[in-house]
């Protein structure tokens, strides 16, 4: 164990853990007389409020991806990367007008039973398929890997302990409870999550100014580089080919925002729980002014700790602990587990509670979202058809299990990978374009066929892999092109468009697909306060990237 992990930081982390699983297994209880059934155990009973939905949306979300990862790449490249959570912001507000009301009338248990109700059997399994691969092999394990780094950094915990650790904790009570004890917990999570990451800021901040506070430590990173605060990059930035200059804007983010979350299953899952349809939306609200500030406690962090290894006399004012385990831009991701050993006792027990409670609460809406999609999309259809509620039950905490053991073996293996935000980003983009596409013109146009949508998704994935492929330095008359991942997302949700509406045309000569579905204008009505609060933050967005366009 590592000495700077004194007893008062044991205690607060392992209260911490006690609290989690005690809330845990109390909500997963069964009631007096009542066996729990599929929509108890994936849908908490259809009971979230607002604020339980939107604090489980950001635990859910914010992981070690975020905390580690996302510091990682505001070490290496700066705030560029909070992109990705500022242009969330505006893809929540879309979300909950446009898509919710869709989701919420047809009662759907998952994403993929919307695509057995709008196209066919066959592509709900094909979707189902994709779904459980990415999660179990590139969520589930960079989460368990970057959580497990994130142990051996700050605590000394050999990285396989910390993975099978880490897996047995969050399965401890999400396999059992379901969705209510994975939400309910993450409204627990999120307040250790945010009052850590403010910790570890403050700290990060107060360095970098020699103890005049936080104002000042942002006045201090910002003068001492200002490039760092660049939102949209040029071509002669290092970090282009991840954040491609204004095609962060208009291009590929939007279809890793809108895919992410507008149809990932253990993202929307926490919105088809809700009460309402006005309380699932208030949930979406309240999560897009959240995502506002995340970049304040997951990005900036990075940025602070850049300027402090590159000033030999902040590094030196740390004493032997800051010489430890020295972050470089060719191991960025060891920025945030570096900044948390430098917290003074119990500061650092609450922060590791913080990193923790992201890594668990995301592990947990993971499994509880696998084992949803294996269970409602594969075991019902094709290997019990009569399955009763307890057996359901059952076999959703079972594929969990099953789940987890899998990714456990697999996440070691990712060792040595840098920047994993952008590794879970690049290889989610090769299958998100095409599962966009099909829900986009599923949902918005009626003509759009079955047999277009297959033939898409299908074809979205070598054309996704012809970008990825490409040879480094090829030119782009060759035959292959190399172009930046987001682009390359841009690109193929385009193609991909294009070829299931082609195929759609011809099959039913323009006439509409007899399962399209009707819209009108008041399906999309949302609330005063719904409009008030989208209005807000699309002016906070703009006012950010006037500020840090270049």
């Amino acid at each position: 164990m590592s000495t700077n992990f004194e007893l008062l930081d044991y205690i607060i982390f392992i209260g911490y853990a006690i609290m989690i699983l005690g809330i845990g297994l109390w909500v997963s209880r069964d009631k007096k007389g009542h066996q729990k059934n599929a929509e108890d155990y994936f849908l908490a009973s259809k009971s979230l409020p607002w604020w339980a939905i939107g604090a489980s949306l950001i635990a859910a979300n914010i992981s070690a991806e975020q905390f580690i990862g996302m510091s990682g790449s505001g070490f290496a490249s700066g705030l560029a990367i909070a992109s990705y959570e500022w242009m969330a912001a505006l893809t929540l507000i879309i979300v909950g007008k446009y898509f919710l009301p869709i989701f919420i009338k047809k009662g759907l248990y998952t994403i993929p039973e919307f695509v057995e109700k709008r196209y066919s059997t066959n592509l709900k399994t094909i979707l189902a398929v994709f779904w459980i691969a990415l999660y179990v092999f590139v969520n589930l394990t960079t989460v368990l890997y970057l959580g497990a780094l994130a142990l051996e950094t700050i605590i000394g915990v050999p990285m396989l302990y910390g993975i099978i650790g880490l897996a047995l904790f969050s399965a401890a009570y999400s396999l059992y409870g379901g969705l209510s004890a994975v939400a309910w917990t993450d409204v627990i999570q999120v307040v250790f999550l945010v009052l850590g990451g403010v910790v570890t800021t403050y700290l990060a901040l107060n360095t970098v100014s020699g103890g005049e506070g936080v104002l000042e430590g942002l006045q201090v990173i910002y003068d001492r580089v200002p490039e760092r605060f660049e939102m949209i990059l040029d071509k002669s930035n290092p970090e282009y080919s991840n954040l491609p200059g204004i095609g962060v804007l208009v291009g590929g983010l939007w279809v890793a925002n809108l895919y992410y979350w507008g149809f990932n299953q253990y993202i929307i899952q926490r919105t088809l729980a809700a009460k309402s349809l006005k309380e699932s939306q208030k949930g979406i609200l309240f999560a897009a002014f959240l995502k506002m500030i995340i970049p304040l406690i997951v990005v900036i962090p990075g940025i602070a700790a850049y300027v402090i290894v590159n000033d030999p006399e902040l590094l030196a004012s740390l004493g032997e602990i800051g010489q430890k385990n020295l972050p470089t831009v060719s191991e960025a991701d060891k920025a945030y587990p570096w900044l948390l050993q430098l917290l003074p006792v119990g500061l650092k027990g609450l922060a590791f509670a913080a990193l923790s409670a992201a890594i668990v609460s995301s592990l947990a809406s993971m499994l509880n979202s696998t084992s949803t999609i294996f269970t409602m999309d594969i075991y019902k259809p094709y290997i019990n058809k009569n399955a009763t509620d307890k057996a359901t039950v059952n076999v959703g905490r079972l594929s969990g299990g099953i789940a987890l053991v899998i990714a456990c073996l697999v996440a070691p293996f990712l060792s040595g990978i840098d920047q994993a935000f952008q590794f879970i980003q690049e290889y989610s983009g090769v299958v998100s374009p095409g599962i966009l596409a099909v829900f986009l013109l599923g949902l918005f146009w009626k003509k759009t066929t079955n047999k277009g949508a297959i033939v898409g998704v299908l074809s979205s994935i070598p054309i996704a892999m012809y970008f990825k492929v490409a040879p480094k330095g090829w030119s782009s008359n060759a035959l292959f092109v190399d172009v930046p991942f987001l682009d390359q997302m841009g690109y193929t949700l385009l193609l991909t468009l294009l070829i299931i509406g082609i195929v759609s045309y011809i099959q039913h000569k323009g006439q509409d697909d007899e399962k399209g579905i009707p819209i009108n204008n008041q399906m999309f009505k949302t609330s005063p306060l719904f409009n008030i609060g989208a209005f807000a933050i699309m002016i906070l967005l703009t006012v950010l990237y006037a500020m840090f366009w270049s």
